[in-house]
């Protein structure tokens, strides 16, 4: 309690100092010339005003004596752990996590079967098959006009006048009549060229008549044959064989029989074979 007994006794002072005493106002007011106004209505009652001090001393007194065990500090406890502390188990979770990740990725590697990649093979040449019809013959003739190029094959069931360029195999059931040129092989049951020219084999059921002007580079086959123009390749005839004074034959000539005109010029090997007359048997008798 020395404290506050102190602090009144400060205090009671500081209130005498604020009223000063009649000796001092006049030695105040003689030598400085100073007047003193009192801005106080009444008296300063120091006592009363003491008594109050008192009773606030007593009050203060009386709440810093209370114990604190009354509050409930609970909160407090809730914010205990440092942010540091959490920023760093944060990072240590963290980091396991991407260990795991870690570990786990390269088992997966480790674990994982090499692909195999499979060479690239190089694509197959694609190859023209050859055309098929039916064996129906029908009355159309379809003709492909002089001016025309086609490349690719043909085919049809009735009869063809080539008069442009072919560049493909030509197949067809009735009559193929060529004025133009032809570039690949060619089927039909007869086969007739007037001043063309034909590239590839000429293969026919029937009659194969070359006219004059013609050119045909390639074997021919049929059941029987007229040659006006020149060829560059054996003739293979079942039946008979003519050779107009016109034509020119650069090859061998197989059939049942053969007529060579005057002026026709043949180079290569005539053959009979599929005569009637068996050959070989009459030589052998007269031995």
């Amino acid at each position: 309690m020395s404290f506050f007994k102190d602090f009144k006794e400060d205090l009671s002072q500081a209130v005498n100092e604020l009223v000063p005493g009649e000796d001092a106002a006049d030695a105040m007011e003689q030598d400085n010339d100073v007047v003193v106004v009192n801005t106080l209505e009444d008296e300063l009652d120091v006592e009363s005003e003491l008594s109050k001090l008192d009773g606030l001393l007593e009050k203060v007194t009386k709440d810093a004596n209370t114990p604190v065990e009354k509050a409930a500090p609970v909160q407090e406890t809730k914010v205990e752990t440092p942010v540091a502390e959490v920023k760093e188990e944060k990072e240590d979770l963290h980091i396991q996590e991407e260990s795991k990740m870690s570990e786990t990725t390269a088992n997966e590697t480790m674990t994982m079967p090499e692909e195999t990649v499979a060479p690239v093979q190089p694509a197959a040449p694609v190859h023209t098959a050859p055309v098929q019809v039916s064996d129906e013959v029908s009355d159309e003739v379809s003709v492909i006009t002089e001016g025309t190029s086609i490349t690719g094959n043909m085919a049809s069931t009735g009869s063809l006048d080539i008069r442009g360029n072919i560049n493909g195999d030509v197949q067809c059931n009735g009559k193929l009549v060529v004025t133009g040129t032809i570039n690949g092989n060619s089927n039909s049951a007869e086969f007739f060229a007037d001043a063309a020219k034909v590239e590839g084999e000429v293969v026919s059921t029937g009659t194969v008549k070359i006219g004059l002007g013609s050119v045909i580079i390639g074997n021919i086959t049929a059941s029987a044959a007229v040659i006006a123009g020149a060829i560059k390749g054996d003739i293979d005839v079942q039946g008979p064989v003519v050779v107009d004074t016109s034509a020119v034959v650069m090859g061998n000539i197989k059939s049942r029989s053969v007529q060579i005109n005057n002026g026709a010029v043949i180079e290569g090997f005539c053959s009979q074979c599929y005569a009637d007359i068996d050959v070989e048997s009459l030589f052998g008798e007269n031995k």
